[in-house]
C-alpha cells in the first residue's frame, strides 16, 4: 500500500511520526509498575495439595519453576511481586511427597555402609606375589639392563 504525499507535506508527516514514536516510549515509562499484592485469602486458595495456582495466569501447576522461568521471573521475584512470604512453596505438597518417597525407595539420602573391618583383619599377607608372564631369558635380561652413558670413544687411526 502506498501513500501519496506532496513534497511540501513530507516534513509535517515525518514530524508527526517522530512525535508519535517518542510518545510511545514515554507512556510506557510513565506507568509505574505497581506490584500486585495478593490477599491472604488468595494466597491460601492458591495452595492446594495437588497443585499450586499461579497468580500470573490462574492455572494450576505441580511446580512453578518452569512456569516462572517462561515468564521471566525467579521464585524470589515472584514472591516479591505478589507479596508472598519466604516460606511460600514452589512445588505442590503431594508432588513433593511422591518424589521424596521415590528417593527413599532408591536408597538416596542414606549414609553409606561401612566396609566390614573384621574380614580385613583376618587376612594375612603372605609373600610378594609371583611375577606373571613367561620368565626372561638371560640374553634379554642383559639387553634390558640400562647401558652406561658416557662419551663415545674415538677409534685411533695409525
Amino acid at each position: 500500500m502506498t501513500n501519496n504525499v506532496p513534497v511540501s507535506e513530507l516534513r509535517n508527516v515525518i514530524a508527526s511520526v517522530h512525535s508519535a514514536l517518542t510518545g510511545l516510549g514515554k507512556e510506557a515509562a510513565a506507568e509505574p509498575a505497581v506490584p500486585e499484592k495478593a490477599t491472604a485469602a488468595q494466597i491460601k486458595k492458591s495452595i492446594a495439595p495437588d497443585a499450586l495456582i499461579s497468580f500470573i495466569d490462574g492455572k494450576a501447576y505441580k511446580t512453578l519453576k518452569r512456569h516462572l522461568t517462561k515468564n521471566g521471573l525467579t521464585m524470589e521475584g515472584y514472591r516479591a511481586r505478589y507479596g508472598l512470604s519466604a516460606d511460600y512453596p514452589s512445588t505442590a505438597a503431594s508432588y513433593s511427597a511422591k518424589r521424596s518417597e521415590l528417593a527413599r525407595s532408591l536408597g538416596l539420602g542414606q549414609l553409606r555402609k561401612a566396609a566390614p573391618v573384621a574380614a580385613e583383619a583376618d587376612e594375612t599377607v603372605s609373600e610378594t606375589p609371583k611375577p606373571r608372564g613367561r620368565p626372561r631369558k638371560a640374553v634379554e635380561a642383559a639387553e634390558a639392563a640400562p647401558k652406561a652413558r658416557g662419551r663415545k670413544k674415538v677409534a685411533e687411526t695409525a
